[in-house]
């Protein structure tokens, strides 16, 4: 891969990754005790950093795996 491709390819990732955590920040409802998808405790200080925040860290993980 040449050098200007690689820099292209970068500046992908950089703006997909970015897009991903807006929509991430974008929700500003009510934050969840216990994750949407598999049920486990989501710490208050997750809740506090992530307003709205609706998963455990491993599932928004995948969550962003699925949809990026």
């Amino acid at each position: 891969m040449d050098e200007r491709a690689f820099e292209l390819a970068q500046e992908r990732e950089e703006a997909e990754r970015a897009a991903a955590i807006e929509a991430r920040v974008r929700y500003q409802g009510d934050s969840r005790a216990d994750c949407l998808e598999c049920g486990a405790d989501i710490p208050v200080a997750r809740q506090l950093a992530v307003p709205g925040v609706q998963f455990c860290v491993d599932c928004q993980q995948l969550q962003e795996v699925r949809y990026v």
